[in-house]
């Protein structure tokens, strides 16, 4: 089964986190992407930008119609996502807890209930 992890933070979390410490937190993701890459369990890691240029895509008239995202207000987003594909719940969810700052801050996970065809 699939499974959706996701990370979320803002930019005031970013800014506090301090400068010297970004290559090491990096490198730690970097590691866990790969480890997981290499199991076959990671189908993809994506980091999102910032809130501010997040869209709101509505179909108005048979033309999109794209206005800022709904979630400025919120104090924090998603900022990150990885598509999983666990033979259990179980081992999502140790996956899921061994990503870098997990101690710190919780990832959330969701079950991936459909999925559209490729060649469809």
């Amino acid at each position: 089964m699939k499974y959706i992890a996701m990370i979320y933070g803002n930019q005031a979390k970013w800014d506090s986190f301090p400068a010297e410490e970004w290559p090491r937190a990096i490198a730690e993701q970097e590691a866990f992407n790969k480890k997981y890459r290499e199991s076959g369990e990671l189908l993809g890691a994506y980091g999102l930008a910032d809130a501010a240029n997040a869209q709101l895509v509505r179909r108005e008239d048979g033309v999109p119609a794209v206005t800022d995202g709904p979630y400025l207000e919120t104090k924090e987003y998603i900022a990150s996502f990885y598509l999983l594909d666990c033979d259990s719940p179980e081992r999502a969810q140790a996956i899921a807890a061994d990503m870098p700052f997990a101690d710190v801050d919780p990832v959330e996970l969701w079950p991936v209930l459909h999925e559209s065809a490729a060649d469809v």
